[in-house]
């Protein structure tokens, strides 16, 4: 019964709350839909912590996508051993720079008193499931070895009969326990998408990419206002 309820109720739950809370939420407090940056508060070990964290969780989050949508190819690719390592090392390697990053994070909000009087419990529990991930993550991939192998041909039939909902769960029942929080520390992640800052990325401005060019247009003589000598406020005005 637990492998049906973590399995199957638990990913079918985190979709539709999902979907209906970020529908409700954005529809109703579209104005408050922001990631919250702390870059003014703090901005050196965010760039630190920020950058490895985020490259890693990007490519993983493609490698697992490839995997899913072109199972066939990924198992091709990985028919020549040295290819194999390579993608096995170069993941196992953006996972490090991905807990790398995240603990840089995590020290940093609790480092730092400004940030910790403006991180909530839902903040904390974020950094609690990302940081499950992501060692769960790292764990399958060391004593789980070749995930980028059996994973087209075990986690994907798995979840596409989710989609087209006619779960099997026969091969993940069989999985090791580290895969098993890995898949539902995933699917929780998804679900509490609408009720943290992670909602942000679902209303990412892409329209930017396709409007205009802007126009900036001179009222003044921006060779006279550089090099001007006057004192405003007795603060000589520099080249910035």
């Amino acid at each position: 019964m637990s492998n049906y309820f973590f399995f199957i109720g638990v990913p079918y739950a985190a979709i539709v709350i999902m979907l209906v809370g970020s529908i409700f939420r954005y529809t109703n407090f579209g104005f408050k839909v922001s990631s919250l940056s702390s870059q003014f508060l703090e901005s050196r070990e965010l760039f630190y912590g920020s950058r490895p964290f985020h490259w890693g969780i990007i490519f993983l989050f493609f490698g697992h996508l490839v995997a899913f949508l072109f199972p066939r190819s990924v198992v091709l690719w990985n028919s020549v051993v040295v290819r194999l390592l390579i993608l096995e090392v170069v993941a196992f390697g953006f996972g490090i720079a991905s807990l790398f990053g995240l603990g840089m994070l995590i020290i940093r909000r609790l480092k730092h008193r400004r940030l910790l009087m403006v991180t909530t419990k839902m903040d904390a529990f974020v950094y609690v499931i990302l940081l499950t991930q992501v060692i769960s993550g790292l764990w399958v991939a060391y004593f789980a070895r070749w995930g980028s192998a059996w994973f087209p041909t075990v986690l994907t039939p798995y979840l596409r009969s989710l989609f087209v909902l006619d779960p099997d769960i026969i091969a993940v029942a069989a999985l090791p326990l580290s895969i098993k929080i890995h898949i539902v520390s995933a699917f929780t992640l998804i679900g509490m998408i609408p009720f943290t800052r992670f909602m942000h990325f679902l209303v990412y401005p892409f329209t930017y990419f396709f409007r205009p060019y802007q126009y900036v247009i001179w009222n003044w003589d921006r060779k006279k206002i550089r090099t001007s000598r006057k004192l405003v406020n007795g603060v000589r005005s520099k080249n910035n």
